[in-house]
């Protein structure tokens, strides 16, 4: 079903895991992709007949250099991100820093320049996560700035609501991806560190990339046009019985 058809979307962090499948499905739903991210041959190697932009969304500059090149839009997939661990006392303060900059900063911006270009009726999702709604070990810097994330789509709701925009957020549990993947192989028991990260959730598995690229479809399409403001979590039911 081409329930994409025609809209014009938007999709940072396109050169792998979420964002990579996500900007395939809205294709093949139909939709033309303007595709965005750190490394071109990634960006093409995606959708080779797609728009590509290299981008570090967190600098306001290429962000405002980017947004002179970007047609109007229907909607936004907001997925860049990045991950580092560690607690509140053990997180450097670059390290820190690099979390708002990567998961809040660069959305913000995004959010800031691009809103004027937005079409009457769009759509915008962004990626926050299922530990911004409930705080575990070790991922204190990740957490707020994915916790800023969730806010920031409950205000793009209100303050986009009279040009019936929406703006939602999705919340995902672990997934596996190539990042994970690199994660595991730095492990000294990947095996064992796969095995507890996939039982985080009553559902006793990880995600996948198509699951979580299959909601943000639907939260793009006209399907979903009475739905704003809210954060879903995607995570196998963690964040609803741990």
């Amino acid at each position: 079903m081409k329930s994409l058809k025609g809209k014009v979307i938007l999709v940072t962090g396109a050169g792998s895991g979420i964002g990579r499948t996500a900007a395939r499905l809205f294709a093949a739903k139909g939709a033309q992709l303007i595709l965005a991210g750190r490394r071109m041959e990634a960006l093409i190697e995606t959708l080779p007949n797609a728009l590509h932009f290299t981008l570090d969304h967190s600098d306001e500059f290429a962000v405002a250099a980017f947004v002179s090149e970007c047609p109007a839009l229907d909607g936004m997939f907001l997925s860049a991100g990045q991950l580092v661990t560690g607690s509140v006392q053990d997180t450097p303060i670059r390290d820190f820093d690099t979390m708002i900059q990567a998961n809040l900063r660069g959305p913000w911006l995004l959010c800031h320049h691009l809103g004027p270009r937005l079409k009457k009726g769009a759509s915008v999702v962004l990626v926050g996560s299922n530990i911004a709604l409930r705080a575990i070990p070790d991922s204190a810097a990740y957490s707020v700035s994915k916790a800023g994330v969730h806010m920031l789509t409950q205000v793009l709701a209100l303050e986009w609501a009279s040009r019936r925009i929406r703006c939602n957020a999705i919340a995902p549990g672990p997934v596996y991806t190539a990042m994970l993947e690199a994660r595991l192989r730095q492990s000294s028991d990947p095996d064992g560190d796969l095995t507890k990260l996939a039982q985080v959730n009553p559902m006793q598995r990880l995600g996948r990339e198509e699951e979580v690229a299959n909601l943000a479809a639907h939260l793009l399409s006209n399907e979903s046009a009475w739905t704003t403001g809210v954060v879903i979590p995607i995570d196998g039911g963690a964040a609803a019985v741990y």
